[in-house]
């Protein structure tokens, strides 16, 4: 009887139960849209509200982001050597494990500094390219601990109102050029152009990159934050190439197989410790039939050893175990003479194939990308270069400058890369930076020398700057598309960045800093401000910045230049496209009114 008064209704119950279910699914899509514009519009809190977009049947006209204005505060004189993610007054809170506590550890996003970095007191705009390879302003870099320390080794030495840079050296005393002289007839290939890209490891003044230079050999000169010598600074001060790094828990941020030759002059970087660690890192970034180059202990320590408070003994059973090392990983010894030692590495993977599962160091599995190098830990284990790419070998490689112009290998590796991109990507920097020569003519003039391409691709800004008395960091994001080894393999240089936090430089050491859509790509991640900022850290005073940005950015990008001390102008692209627009800049030169603690 139940089950016969319960049909005729069971129909329509059914009925019900499906419509209540539909309406309730369409209270809950609409209430999750709800709350997820209201999640989104949140999320740039910093941003002005932004005017409803209007629609049409054509197109979508949305309103730019728009800020009122603001003025930044002078962070005082005892921030002007700031270096934010390097700094010595927060180096207590990291462990002394291989140094690591100089590693970058950048400040949470609580301790950020709003404000800007000023320039010390007396501080005069750099000395011109070539002049200033020689000297500097000693108001602009006023360490007197490197004069007094160094100066017997010719490093530097104080002059008046200036420093000046004699070429000197712990391993060259009688100049960095006789000392390059003897490289040169150890390694011909420094000669001819086969040789074009370099690291120096603990780079001193950086004049061993500096002799380089005259040669046509570009070189990143690499050295930690210190309290004292400001190795780095005084560097980029001559107009040198070079960023604030050292080799210790993590990889360095360079692509593998990217150097022709990696150098180390008594830089006092344990390479024997730590199962060869180190070693093993310059291994994984030089280019297969790269060289490695070592002077200092324990090279020629039979001639050497009294200096260097040791014994004959220890001195040759570091040499032996340095050796050991070194073959182990597929290296040879190329050549030595007196104070310098040579060793190439493989060019082929004959030497690889013959490691077997107990040799050590053992070879790296595939769980980790080679090229990943943005806060990765250093392996024990040898990179063995990829047999996909051909023409990775120093040997294979086009000489310079015609590499600068033939579409690398390694193109194909970049998603949707191949050499018809590659060619066009050329084509269209060639006619944008004539149209930058335009708008600013201090490119090309002793004005502009220390460059940077703060978000590149290919780095075709760059190859299109060859000719002029400039050089370029060229900087690859570490989320975005892994271009890098492109770059290296044309003969130019740079390093992986993440623009959400700062720079490893020290304040005031670009001339000219170009960025292409990089708002654009990243402010879904960073907040702008913070990135301007950056930028005006890392600029010279009278320093020029190129934005080209989307016209979406541009109004809000200009009132916080404002804000910075940065005289700007609005310009059309080279093909005046309505979306994109064209910000040239210039930093005022200013001085702090608060008095250094």
């Amino acid at each position: 009887m139940k089950n016969k008064d319960a049909k005729p209704g069971s129909k329509r119950d059914k009925v019900s139960r499906a419509v209540r279910i539909v309406v309730m699914f369409i209270l809950v899509c609409g209430f999750s849209f709800y709350l997820g514009g209201i999640y989104y519009s949140g999320k740039n809190s910093f941003f002005s509200k932004v005017s409803i977009p209007t629609t049409s049947q054509k197109d979508i006209v949305v309103a730019p982001f728009r800020v009122k204005p603001i003025a930044f505060p002078d962070c005082g004189t005892d921030f002007q050597d700031y270096t934010p993610c390097t700094d010595p007054k927060r180096w207590r809170r990291y462990g002394n494990y291989r140094l690591s506590f100089m590693e970058r550890h950048c400040p949470p996003m609580s301790e950020r500094k709003e404000c800007l970095v000023p320039p010390p007191t007396g501080y005069k705009i750099p000395i011109r390219w070539p002049q200033s390879k020689n000297q500097c302003w000693y108001r602009n870099v006023p360490y007197d601990w490197i004069n007094n320390q160094k100066s017997n080794q010719h490093w530097l030495k104080k002059d008046g109102d200036r420093f000046l840079f004699p070429g000197g050296g712990t391993m060259f005393p009688n100049g960095v050029s006789k000392y390059v002289d003897l490289m040169e007839n150890l390694i011909p290939e420094m000669k001819d152009g086969r040789i074009r890209t370099a690291i120096d490891t603990g780079c001193g003044v950086a004049s061993w990159g500096g002799d380089l230079l005259d040669r046509g050999i570009l070189t990143i000169s690499l050295a930690p934050r210190d309290n004292h010598e400001a190795q780095v600074q005084f560097a980029l001060e001559r107009g040198i190439p070079a960023i604030l790094g050292i080799i210790s828990t993590e990889r360095l941020p360079f692509p593998s197989n990217s150097f022709d030759m990696a150098h180390c002059s008594r830089c006092l970087i344990p390479w024997t410790e730590f199962g060869g660690l180190y070693l093993l890192e310059i291994h994984r970034i030089l280019r297969p039939g790269g060289f490695w180059v070592l002077s200092g202990p324990p090279i020629n320590f039979q001639n050497r050893w009294r200096g260097w408070n040791t014994t004959v003994e220890e001195q040759k059973s570091d040499f032996d175990r340095l050796k050991k090392l070194l073959t182990s990983m597929c290296f040879k010894l190329y050549s030595i003479k007196d104070d310098i030692a040579v060793w190439q590495k493989s060019s082929d993977s004959s030497c690889y194939d013959k490691l077997k599962p107990s040799s050590y160091p053992p070879k790296c599995d595939d769980s980790r990308d080679p090229d990943s190098a943005w806060y990765i830990p250093l392996r024990p284990c040898i990179t063995i270069p990829s047999e996909n790419i051909k023409k990775l070998s120093l040997l294979t490689t086009p000489k310079w400058p015609g590499r600068l112009i033939a579409a690398p290998e390694r193109v194909s590796m970049v998603p949707g890369g191949n050499g018809n991109v590659f060619k066009h990507d050329q084509s269209q920097w060639k006619v944008r930076v004539k149209h930058y020569h335009k708008l600013l003519p201090a490119i090309g003039s002793d004005k502009i020398r220390n460059v940077m391409d703060m978000n590149t691709l290919f780095g075709g800004f760059a190859a299109e700057l060859i000719k002029s008395p400039l050089w370029v960091m060229n900087v690859v994001s570490s989320y975005g598309p892994n271009s890098l080894g492109v770059i290296y393999d044309r003969g130019l240089i740079g390093t992986y960045h993440d623009w959400c936090e700062p720079f490893s430089t020290y304040p005031r050491t670009y001339d000219l800093l170009h960025l292409d859509g990089l708002f654009t790509a990243e402010s879904h991640r960073c907040e702008m401000k913070f990135i301007l900022l950056e930028m005006d850290r890392i600029l010279r005073p009278s320093g020029y910045v190129i934005i080209r940005e989307s016209d979406y950015f541009i109004d809000y990008i200009s009132t916080i230049a404002k804000g910075i001390k940065w005289g700007c102008e609005k310009k059309g692209t080279e093909v005046s496209v309505e979306k994109e627009k064209l910000l040239i800049c210039q930093k005022k030169l200013w001085y702090s009114k608060m008095s250094q603690d």
